[in-house]
């Protein structure tokens, strides 16, 4: 199977969603594009022009061009435990949207995350303690688990890493006003996701709806 390639100045946002799902469906699938990777770097070599940026978990089994399917210069990856926002993520994320023309922030928590686990548990550890810190609220706002809210309750931990990917679009719309023109004129999309680490499915959440 080829890859499918498109004119960036055709790109939109709901077409660089389409190409994301087409390619979760093609790697779930094992019909992964065949690519010439050496051939992508040499004509990647004086610029880039990704369709998407997607802020995900820093966990290994979740490696965001194989999941989904992309060759070298197609999406940037940016990946953090927890998949948390900070300044430094959020200067990333605006580079990809009003520099680079990215057309879709896709933000990706993952089932039986560490992160999660290390936040519900309450973990310190270093630098850790200040990122878990971050998930703490979605920790307190996940209500529906009432017994063994720990770490060892994986249904309760992947209800929580989904309250922390809304949590974290909600913090880039807050905190970024590049990202929240970029989304309230329409130029681009921010879509929340989960990834299954047992059997691959990335699981796409509703849109962010803006007023």
């Amino acid at each position: 199977m080829a890859p499918v390639n498109i004119d960036p100045s055709a790109m939109t946002a709901d077409l660089a969603l389409q190409l994301l799902k087409d390619g979760n469906e093609r790697f779930t699938s094992g019909l992964s594009a065949n690519r010439d990777l050496l051939q992508k770097v040499k004509e990647t070599k004086d610029g880039q022009k990704p369709f998407a940026a997607i802020l995900s978990c820093m966990d290994s089994r979740a490696p965001a061009e194989l999941i989904f399917d992309q060759g070298i210069g197609d999406i940037f990856n940016i990946r953090v435990a927890g998949n948390v926002i900070s300044p430094y993520v959020l200067g990333s994320l605006e580079y990809a949207v009003a520099v680079a023309g990215s057309k879709l922030i896709l933000v990706m928590g993952h089932t039986g995350c560490g992160a999660i686990k290390g936040a519900c548990d309450d973990v310190k550890l270093g630098n850790l303690t200040d990122l878990l810190a971050q998930i703490k609220d979605s920790v307190t706002n996940e209500i529906t688990e009432t017994e063994n809210r720990t770490g060892t309750n994986s249904i309760f931990v992947n209800k929580v890493s989904m309250l922390n990917v809304l949590h974290s679009v909600e913090q880039m719309m807050a905190q970024s006003e590049v990202i929240r023109s970029y989304v309230e004129n329409g130029t681009i999309k921010i879509i929340p996701a989960m990834y299954d680490v047992s059997t691959g499915i990335v699981s796409f959440q509703h849109e962010l709806q803006t007023a």
